[in-house]
């Protein structure tokens, strides 16, 4: 028989804001975390946590039909979802009770509830209590939904206000005792500007991005945008993995700013597998959040995010998550600070290459024309780079098809480091 894969060395459990949870893959609020079905079937598949989806005032919200939309790439794979769904549909009782007895059978899972009530003290002073009472182990303020409610002054209308933002938060640090993570709206001009007012409201942590506003097709035959209600549409909250890479920068932001430094980040946008987990994580999450890839594959995918992630870890020599945790942000600058002397050349493998001309044509219309097209006495076509035209783009290496054909091969130089600020060719150079 076959000896089993000895399982990797790791230490997976977090603890995030002052929460334990056993892994660092929590699903965030949204319809996969609406019930205590599927909460407990998510515990059982090895989530380590969940933000129960968001609660209100009652009556409860009232959604309509459809709600959903994806922007497709090939053979129909999702790359972006699209939903106008509101919060909770169900009543506040309700949800309270679910909590309640979930958390009592799994006391050693991360469970945090999502709030949304009018932007006005009592409203805050009243329902809180009841939150603490079912024994969760946080809130999350959702001051980030971009459809629905901000009409009603709530979701994005409090998340685009920084004073809104402190004044909820500061309620919430008031009323409720355990910790406050405010999750944060990416329509807005610069997200630090929000986390910097969380954190003067006294927030133990931040999560983001929540949804971008989008529409995502329209159908051409009846002129309206879906998903599509009656004869209508509106605008939509964008996830999933077309919005990843608005979401890192986003926490790369907050985790380099000087005023927000060391404030835990939970970072959502777009994870769908362990790789996407630990590029947040070395950006400066402390845990993660996802939603989509539940949607479109189920809660089974948990445990390849386990088994991946811990592999990585153990083949780095990393024993937990907080040993990795935030070392790519001292890597990340604003562009003024690049060394304007580093140089870049792309080489083509020629062992690896199968001449589908896909650099050369990208390269030869739209970028330095530094790929040769040769062909020989027979016909045959070769592809190399004219060295002394490349200025290190990447785009050929990116329009290639086969992986690790085209590299990237820094070129050696005396030259010292220089940033832009120091540059001659800069007209508004800072002078010594």
């Amino acid at each position: 028989m076959k000896a089993s894969a000895k399982k990797p060395d790791v230490d997976l459990s977090i603890e995030f804001a002052g929460i334990r949870s056993p892994n660092p893959f929590w699903l965030a609020s949204a319809p996969p975390t609406d019930k205590a079905y599927n909460v407990e079937r998510a515990f059982e598949a090895g989530w380590g946590g969940v933000v129960w989806k968001t609660l209100g005032e009652d009556p409860a919200a009232v959604n309509v039909s459809s709600r959903y939309s994806a922007h497709f790439g090939k053979n129909r794979e999702v790359l972006g979802f699209n939903n106008i769904e509101l919060i909770t549909d169900r009543s506040l009782e309700i949800n309270l009770r679910e909590i309640t007895e979930v958390k009592k059978r799994w006391p050693d899972r991360a469970l945090i509830v999502s709030l949304m009530v009018p932007c006005v003290e009592e409203s805050w002073k009243a329902i809180l209590p009841r939150v603490e009472a079912t024994g969760a182990d946080g809130i999350e303020l959702n001051l980030g939904c971009p459809h629905g409610m901000p009409e009603r002054g709530m979701g994005a209308a409090v998340g685009q206000n920084p004073d809104l933002i402190e004044q909820v938060t500061r309620w919430c640090k008031q009323y409720y005792s355990k910790p406050v993570i405010v999750k944060l709206t990416p329509n807005i001009t610069d997200i630090r500007v929000a986390a910097q007012a969380a954190l003067r409201g006294g927030a133990d942590a931040v999560s983001l991005i929540n949804t971008i506003n989008s529409i995502t097709s329209i159908d051409l035959d009846n002129m309206v945008a879906k998903p599509t209600v009656g004869n209508q549409s509106t605008h939509g909250g964008y996830c999933g993995a077309a919005v990843k890479p608005i979401a890192m920068n986003m926490v790369a932001e907050i985790a380099r700013d000087p005023e927000t430094q060391g404030l835990p980040i939970c970072g959502i946008g777009g994870i769908s597998n362990w790789r996407d987990a630990a590029e947040f994580a070395a950006l400066g999450a402390g845990a993660v959040q996802v939603c989509t890839a539940a949607m479109l594959h189920g809660f089974r995918i948990v445990e390849e995010m386990q088994d991946g992630l811990a592999r990585w870890m153990a083949e780095k020599g990393y024993r937990s998550l907080a040993e990795f945790s935030g070392k790519a942000v001292t890597n990340t600058t604003d562009w003024k600070y690049l060394d304007m002397n580093f140089q870049t050349i792309a080489h083509i493998d020629q062992d690896t290459c199968i001449q589908c001309g896909r650099c050369y044509i990208a390269c030869e219309d739209t970028s330095h024309q530094s790929i040769a097209k040769l062909i020989d006495a027979a016909g045959a076509r070769r592809y190399e780079v004219i060295e002394e035209e490349c200025v290190g783009c990447n785009l050929c290496q990116i329009t290639c098809p086969v992986e690790d054909c085209i590299s990237m091969v820094p070129q050696p130089s005396e030259k010292p480091y220089m940033s832009w600020n120091e540059d001659p060719r800069n007209p508004f150079r800072e002078s010594a």
